[in-house]
């Protein structure tokens, strides 16, 4: 049965336990990595879908349809290392074909790079997968989840070496990491908003 992207994003709402493993490929000792990270997703407010769409360069005018969220997140790696960040995102449909929407990803700051990034995504209904890729200075960043179901997520993040030239495949993989990701439920047995 497929999903539509808006039931996608609207299931993604709320906060979220993750755990995921990382596999450093690139490194001599192949190393891996386990962290968990608490996040939270929210609707993306009006004022912030301006900045997001200025920070890159955008006009609100061009934009009359779109998906926005505010995200917050504090990851614990096994080795016992933080990562926080907040930051806002926004998802601008250009193309969809049987539901299938393809068009730019906004942020306002970038994981990899702290500045603000568009980037392309995809989301196939009957996979009900979203998938990202973003081209970082360094590397090429393949994002992908997949709604299970309104409670749980599955992850899968590939880092490439980024190519000269945007033609070339993506052969050199750097990280793959996996992740399970589980919506948090309230003593009552609700979903957290």
């Amino acid at each position: 049965m497929a999903t539509s992207i808006d039931d996608f994003f609207a299931a993604c709402l709320g906060q979220w336990s993750i755990e995921r493993t990382y596999h450093y490929l690139a490194t001599p000792d192949g190393r891996i990595e386990r962290s968990h990270t608490d996040y939270d997703i929210r609707p993306l407010t009006a004022e912030r879908v301006g900045r997001v769409l200025a920070d890159n360069g955008r006009s609100e005018a061009a934009t009359d349809r779109h998906w926005g969220f505010y995200l917050a997140f504090d990851t614990l790696s096994d080795r016992g290392e933080r990562v926080a960040m907040e930051l806002n995102i926004l998802f601008v449909p250009t193309a969809s074909t049987d539901g299938v929407v393809e068009g730019d990803y906004l942020r306002d700051r970038a994981y990899e790079e702290a500045r603000p990034m568009v980037s392309h995504f995809r989301y196939d209904p009957d996979r009900a997968e979203l998938r990202m890729v973003t081209r970082y200075t360094r590397t090429v960043s393949v994002d992908s989840i997949v709604l299970v179901n309104p409670d749980l997520r599955l992850r899968q993040i590939q880092n490439f070496r980024r190519p000269a030239s945007e033609h070339t495949p993506l052969t050199a993989l750097e990280l793959v990491g996996f992740g399970v990701e589980r919506k948090v439920i309230s003593e009552s047995g609700k979903t957290d908003p």
